[in-house]
């Protein structure tokens, strides 16, 4: 039976789950950029975060963790230990939701629905990707880095990222994620690229984290409305994958909707080869039967 420990302290829990994560840096991407970021930029105002292990006989099979706003990260929970995972956390947090590598997420699912009555929706079907020989294409324009000038526009994109991509409205919550996002990444480490046309105009920006344990994930990847189907994005990403590797990642990997066949297909195009698939779901409260 495994014995399941909540951590306070994300160096403590990294002592213990971190050879479980960077063993293969690239299908625990989340893991790996998140705990990356709280061990090396931690900021006053994080806010507390879910930090589980779970270990057999004394050796670990299992870690799983939650920064908020995010939903709870499951890549290293194997489906077989889903069970015991959610049996530690049912009646003691709630989680609104949760991600990972399908199996492991829809594991999760059915072990929190069993113990907690909660329902799930599948918010969104994706496809990691991991970068091969880069094959920048021959389109119009320069990339350049964003700077402090491009705060706003950036900020308005992620929101309209986030509104195309989950249908997600711009409230306060939500706007003030995206500015913590845009003025955050560079003092973490990692950048924002954007792909500016024959006049300068900024059409499209990518953003990408700084290399932890040699990876590096590229996202949000956004082009404007109005310039679209003119192959920016595939050049953005292709300069945000360059300067990833430029400050040495080994492996450069983003994630895409599989409802969205163009961009799949598009990364694809310029060297990103399909790793695996992963889901995730938002959790729906528990009705409470009546009568």
């Amino acid at each position: 039976m495994a014995e399941v420990t909540k951590h306070d302290d994300f160096a403590e829990f990294w002592a213990l789950a971190g050879d479980h994560f960077t063993t293969d840096p690239v299908a625990h991407t989340v893991a790996v950029a998140a705990v990356h970021r709280r061990l090396n930029h931690a900021m006053p105002d994080d806010p507390p975060a879910l930090l589980v292990t779970a270990s057999e006989d004394g050796d670990l099979v299992a870690a799983a963790l939650r920064v908020p706003p995010w939903p709870l990260e499951v890549s290293g929970v194997p489906p077989q230990w889903a069970e015991a995972v959610a049996d530690a956390l049912a009646g003691e947090v709630e989680l609104p939701g949760v991600t990972g590598p399908r199996e492991s997420a829809e594991a999760f699912v059915m072990a929190w629905a069993a113990r907690t009555g909660c329902g799930a929706r599948e918010v969104m079907s994706l496809r990691l990707y991991r970068l091969g020989e880069l094959v920048p294409p021959d389109v119009p324009g320069t990339a350049r880095p964003a700077t402090e000038a491009d705060a706003d526009l950036l900020t308005r994109w992620y929101l309209d990222f986030r509104a195309e991509a989950t249908d997600q409205e711009a409230d306060d919550a939500l706007v003030e994620q995206a500015a913590r996002f845009v003025h955050r990444l560079p003092v973490n480490g990692g950048a924002h690229v954007l792909w500016c046309d024959g006049a300068g105009t900024p059409v499209a920006w990518a953003a990408t984290s700084p290399p932890a344990s040699g990876m590096s994930r590229i996202g949000p990847v956004y082009t404007a409305r109005e310039h679209r189907r003119r192959g920016y994005g595939a050049a953005v990403t292709a300069a945000c994958a360059t300067w990833a590797r430029e400050h040495g990642a080994e492996h450069v990997v983003l994630f895409t909707d599989l409802a969205n066949p163009t961009s799949n297909s598009v990364y694809q195009r310029i060297g990103f080869r399909p790793v695996g698939d992963s889901a995730e779901f938002a959790f729906t409260r528990a009705v409470p039967a009546s009568g």
